[in-house]
């Protein structure tokens, strides 16, 4: 009866994150194994002593060469796969002599892990069990207080050792990344980051979860500090900023104000360039509840105001700015479309904000995000009108919106009815249908991307005004908008000749 193969993971360095089954297994086994370098020392047993009892047989594995030079007749992969050989030899003997052999592994043993090259050896040959461990990934970003991804992002896990240009090529087109096997490979890494274009966004952890871990931006660490144990993150940039200590170039720090979007409604359509902005800010402005739809950060203040009171809101944002703080002004959708841009800049151009730099991001709006929902009728031209009438007369709104029923566009309708104005919306109806035929298509998209979404697709003679509030969009088509048998509406790109 043989013995039986463990391949156990340990965890990426803090003793308590050792499973209860790995301490267990541990504990009972016959023999432990693990690997070090020709110092001896090795990182896995100091890991798994607490655990270890007298009388056990301890294997130690020892790598013939690891970074160096070798002048074995088959290279630095001949004398590795001679190693593994031998390592697995040794391990046989106690398996056919009935022995239990534990191969401890820091991290998972299935992950970069040294245990699996005992695995390709001997698992096909003796009753093998895998235990999981806590990977130096997962152990990077609980110490950076960072998820690496959410939803459908994908993450991307790269061994340093890839050529500069190819790891550039896969940190540029994915949403996170981990890159491992640092050491001397670092100079590469930071370059290939560099060329990528995200630098500025990555995180460096060394030996994480450990009284000798260190985090910092990737870009300050000084390559000839860094051991084989670190790695360099890329977190999403949807996910916060985390634990990362400020940059030494964060302050002082000259203020500004980038006014942003949120998008209309999930936290997906929020953009990485807007989240990153948020998570630089210093201070948060906007109409409450578009505020409360940030995560909460306790370095920053939250300056919620009333929807009504733009200019003065702008006013607070810059005299912030003006004093040195970074300052993110909160707008759902985009900003750009009847939303906070506009305010900031209008305020900002008096005098005594000369100074202050202004930056616009731009967002997902309402209009598209309707439309996205049942199909794309905003193929062609269209108009984009809000029936507010707070800033500009109810005439103009109307002369408008006839003028755009008689070009003949699809148009998207802002601020269609509130509590205040609950007429309005029935009398831009009825202007409609003196230019639209009866069957023209309505869509109505209320919360899109919220807990509460609708859409509704109807006609011009069947919508009813009164099922529409402030958290609504109406999109009215033009001739050439059509709705197919499986319910899609679009507006086709050809327009008839006249």
């Amino acid at each position: 009866m043989t013995g039986r193969l463990y391949g156990v993971g340990l965890g990426p360095g803090d003793p308590e994150l050792v499973t209860v089954k790995a301490a267990r297994l541990i504990g009972a086994a016959d023999v432990v194994a693990f690997h070090a370098a020709q110092h001896g020392r090795s990182v896995a047993r100091a890991l798994a002593a607490p655990y270890l009892r007298d009388g056990q047989v301890e294997e130690l594995l020892v790598y013939p060469v690891t970074t160096g030079t070798t002048d074995h007749p088959g290279g630095y992969q001949g004398a590795i796969d001679e190693f593994y050989e031998a390592a697995a030899a040794r391990l046989a003997a106690h398996l056919d002599a009935g022995r239990d052999v534990v191969v401890l592994a820091e991290g998972d043993p299935f992950f970069y892990g040294s245990y699996m090259h005992m695995h390709k050896r001997l698992a096909h040959r003796y009753p093998t069990e895998v235990v999981p461990g806590v990977t130096s990934v997962s152990g990077a970003a609980a110490v950076l207080g960072r998820p690496l991804v959410e939803r459908d992002e994908v993450l991307t896990v790269l061994p340093g050792t890839l050529p500069t240009e190819e790891l550039a090529e896969w940190l540029a087109t994915t949403d996170s990344a981990a890159v491992m096997k640092l050491g001397r490979t670092f100079r590469n890494v930071r370059d290939a980051f560099e060329e990528a274009g995200v630098l500025d966004r990555a995180c460096y952890v060394e030996r994480a979860t450990t009284a000798q871990q260190r985090v910092a931006p990737l870009a300050e660490v000084d390559p000839d500090t860094v051991p084989y144990f670190s790695l360099a993150l890329l977190p999403s940039p949807l996910t916060g900023p985390g634990n990362l200590p400020e940059r030494a170039d964060d302050e002082p720090h000259t203020g500004e104000v980038v006014v942003v979007g949120l998008g209309p409604g999930q936290r997906s359509w929020t953009t990485p360039e807007t989240a990153e902005a948020l998570s630089r800010a210093d201070d948060l402005v906007g109409y409450g509840p578009y505020l409360d739809r940030v995560p909460a950060n306790p370095r920053q203040v939250r300056h919620p105001s009333d929807n009504r009171v733009e200019a003065e809101r702008a006013a607070a944002a810059l005299q912030l700015a003006k004093d040195g703080r970074r300052v993110a002004v909160v707008s759902s959708g985009d900003p750009g479309v009847f939303a906070m841009a506009a305010a900031v800049l209008e305020v900002a151009a008096q005098p005594e904000f000369a100074d202050v730099e202004v930056r616009v991001l731009p967002g997902l709006t309402a209009a598209q995000a309707v439309a996205s929902r049942v199909g794309a009728p905003l193929g062609h031209d269209f108009a984009v009108l809000s029936l507010s009438d707070v800033l500009k007369p109810w005439d103009v709104v109307l002369d408008r919106l006839r003028h755009a029923a008689a070009a003949d566009l699809v148009i998207a309708l802002y601020n269609p009815r509130s509590r205040a104005r609950p007429h309005q919306l029935a009398e831009a109806r009825d202007l409609l249908l003196e230019v639209r035929k009866p069957e023209t298509v309505v869509v109505v998209g209320r919360d899109v991307g919220g807990p509460e979404e609708s859409v509704t697709v109807t006609t011009l003679d069947s919508f009813d005004p009164e099922t529409v509030d402030m958290r609504c969009l109406v999109l009215i088509g033009s001739t050439q908008t059509r709705v197919t048998p499986a319910g899609r509406v679009f507006t086709s790109r050809r327009y008839p000749a006249s």
